[in-house]
Order: C-alpha cells, then structure tokens, then sequence
C-alpha cells in the first residue's frame, strides 16, 4: 500500500455567465473583468482535467450552439431574449428563458456542481439547480447594494436586484466572494457569511510580464495609464483632472468602443470635452478598447497605472499593472483595498478626488527608484498570491467542499429515552 494523497476523480462543471461572454471582446459597455475571470477560470479548470461548460446568452444570430473556447471547454449561447446585444440591466426579463433552457439542457448533460457569476446568472441558476437538485456556488462579482449607494438615482439596475440578490445568497450552496470588503457588504445584507469563501481574482504572470514589447511611448515624457470600460464610475474624468496638476505627463486612457465609433460614445465626448476645458486635450489620448495582446504591451510602457474608481467589486487591471511590474495608484474602495499594498506595490487615495491622485502621481515621477520597488514588490505579490493556478486551485477546494457537504449523510434525530 503506498501513501500520499489520493487523487480526486475530475468534474464536470457548468459556468453560467449571461451577459459575460469569455469569448467577448474587452472594453465594451458590458464587457471587462468578469468575461476574462469566467474565461480563465474555465480554460484553467480543463488545464487541471476538468471538462466546463459555459453558458452565455445569445448576442448574435450567427453563433454556433456551442464553440471550444480549448481543449476541454465548450461555451454553450442560450436563447434567451433577441439574438442581439442587450444592455445587462436589460436582461432580467429573459432568466426565465435562460433558467428553463439549464433545466433542460441538465436533465440531458448533469454536471457534477454549477458555478453561477453574476446576480442574474445566479438567479437562472436557482431556477434550474432547484429543479435538478444540483449544488451550486456562487460569485456575484457585483453587489447591487454597492451600486446603489454609489449611483443613486443614475443605477439604472433593476428594482428587483437587490432582493434577488439576497433570494440567491441564501439558497446557494456557498458564495465565492472575491474579497474582504464584499464579505461586509452580504452581512450587512443580511446573507449569513458562515458559508462565504474569500477567493481573489486571477492574473495570468506569463501574460503581464515585465519583459517584453513595449507600446509606443513619448519621448521624454511621463505616460499615465488607464485600461477598463468607459463608463463614468471607472473614473476617467478623475484621472484628466488629475493631469492638470501633473504638468509634462501623458494620459493614455484605453477602453470603449474601437474605430470611428469612439467619436460617437458619450462618454468618450464627455472625456474630451473635460480635456479642452482644463487645457490638457493634448496630452489626453483615448484609444478605445484594445486586444488582449495589446495590454500588456501597454503597461509595461507606462509610468503608472491608474485606477481611480470611484468604487470597485474587486479591480483586475491592479493585479495586470503589478504583474507587468508598473506601480499602481488606485483608490481605496472595495478588491483594490486587499490587492494593492499601499507603498508597497503602489499608493491608495481617496476616491473622486483629483487633487490626490495628483499628488500620488507626482510622488511617484519625482522618484523613479520607488516606483521601480513597488513594481517589483507588485510582481512578486501577484506570484505569490494571483497567478490563476492559484486561484483555480483555491476554487477548486470549494468545490470539493460543497459536494463532500452534498453528499454527507443527514444526521440523524436525537432519540430521547424516558428516565425510568
């Protein structure tokens, strides 16, 4: 008899992501962290001898039923609602669809355990889960509470979210939180964090390096960067007001819609136009959204990435930026609070406050040697803490955790005996 672990038979796993395609392009209105982590952690997943299925909606009438996104992992689009781009907070009338269309599909191919990402996804996945008798996890990558504080009347969220929220934090087997701050925000919710599990998200360290292709950069000037949607809560206009007092830098902001339709989204026009009035539009440059392959090359070329958010569910583009070996100044607000260490791996600051990043901008330019340190300390706490293999293998163990819980036997009721 020999010892050691006893290898654990592979699973078969359904991601549900409804609006969060792994195959879509980044940078787009709905699209950023949450399609690279469900991508990642599929294609890690099947690295680690799993088979996964994801399942998405339909956006588009030509799309395959299913597509190999690698060996291992297929992406399954739903019919669920007009096989066209919907905006996310235009979807909850289609989890009906979306729920009934799992049930089916898992009557015919039962997974072992479902992972649900996103509150609507979770919601779909209650439907069908309860009906098959599945267990399953969820990650919420977002909280509607959050929003709404942020937001207020601009959350253009459905009223039901919330509630919703809550239905599924309660029915789920576990949650998978990506972070300390969003363990707060479910208890304050009133969702028992007794089976909360803290797990980050991932940053692929072969992909963000240090070395390697560099994007074209000024000559003799300071280039300031910014990489996510462009949509206001990300905090662009921050980091333009921010450039005003940080005389000489560049802002390279990377995000949107490609091609000539940046010249039409309005966020993009309310940036430029924030640009001429504060006398920077010369050294503002907004590129749209860029490939996968771009952003590193983009990092690595920066002075400094900039994450000014006004609130953040966890905030990927920090662990990309330390990855590559650039210095991060983020704003303290939800994941960036646990990734980023302050004069550590970067600097934190108040959240909307333009003054402040200008100063933590200015710190860093004024000394290069520090900048170079908090690089290669973020370098090291990404490979210490984030790599996918990581992360996939801390998931993993939930999972585990969630069907040995399944599959234990109820306990069985005290027996009360009379005394004599």
């Amino acid at each position: 008899m020999t010892g050691g672990k006893k290898e654990q038979a592979p699973l078969r796993i359904a991601l549900v992501s409804e609006h969060a395609s792994p195959l879509a392009a980044l940078g787009g209105a709905d699209a950023g962290g949450q399609n690279v982590h469900v991508a990642r952690l599929a294609e890690t997943l099947a690295a680690r001898g799993h088979r996964v299925t994801v399942y998405t909606r339909r956006d588009c009438p030509d799309l395959p039923e299913r597509l190999p996104l690698r060996h291992g992992v297929d992406v399954h689009h739903v019919p669920a609602g007009p096989p066209e781009p919907v905006p996310k907070d235009e979807l909850l009338p289609y989890m009906g669809m979306f729920g009934a269309f799992l049930s089916a599909q898992w009557a015919a191919e039962r997974p072992h355990l479902v992972h649900s990402h996103f509150w609507m996804s979770g919601l779909a996945t209650l439907q069908a889960a309860q009906e098959r008798a599945l267990p399953f996890a969820h990650t919420y990558h977002a909280l509607g509470t959050v929003k709404r504080r942020h937001q207020g009347e601009a959350d253009t969220s459905p009223g039901e979210r919330i509630p919703c929220e809550t239905a599924v934090g309660t029915a789920c087997d576990r949650i998978i939180a990506t972070c300390r701050d969003e363990v707060e925000e479910l208890a304050a919710m009133g969702v028992g964090t007794d089976r909360v599990s803290v797990v980050p998200c991932g940053v692929d360290p072969d992909v963000f390096t240090p070395t390697g292709p560099l994007w074209p950069r000024p000559a003799r000037r300071p280039l300031l960067v910014q990489v996510g949607r462009l949509v206001p809560r990300k905090g662009a206009a921050v980091s333009i007001a921010a450039l005003a007092r940080v005389p000489g830098a560049e802002l390279l902001v990377a995000g949107g819609p490609g091609g000539a339709a940046l010249d039409r989204d309005p966020e993009a026009r309310r940036l430029r136009e924030l640009a001429r009035e504060l006398g920077v539009a010369d050294r503002v440059h907004l590129t749209g959204g860029l490939g996968r392959e771009e952003v590193p090359r983009l990092m690595r070329a920066a002075d400094a990435v900039l994450c000014p958010a006004d609130y953040e569910p966890f905030g990927i583009v920090p662990l990309e930026a330390m990855s590559c070996g650039t210095p991060v100044v983020a704003t303290e607000v939800g994941g960036q609070r646990d990734t980023v260490a302050h004069r550590g791996t970067g600097l934190l600051v108040p959240p909307r406050d333009p003054a402040a990043l200008a100063t933590a901008v200015r710190t860093l330019l004024a000394m290069p040697a520090r900048g170079r340190a908090y690089g290669a300390s973020g370098r090291r706490r990404v490979l210490s803490r984030y790599s996918w293999e990581q992360v996939v293998s801390q998931t993993e163990e939930v999972y585990r955790d969630v069907l040995a819980a399944r599959s234990a036997p109820a306990a069985e009721p005290a027996t009360v005996t009379a005394a004599p």
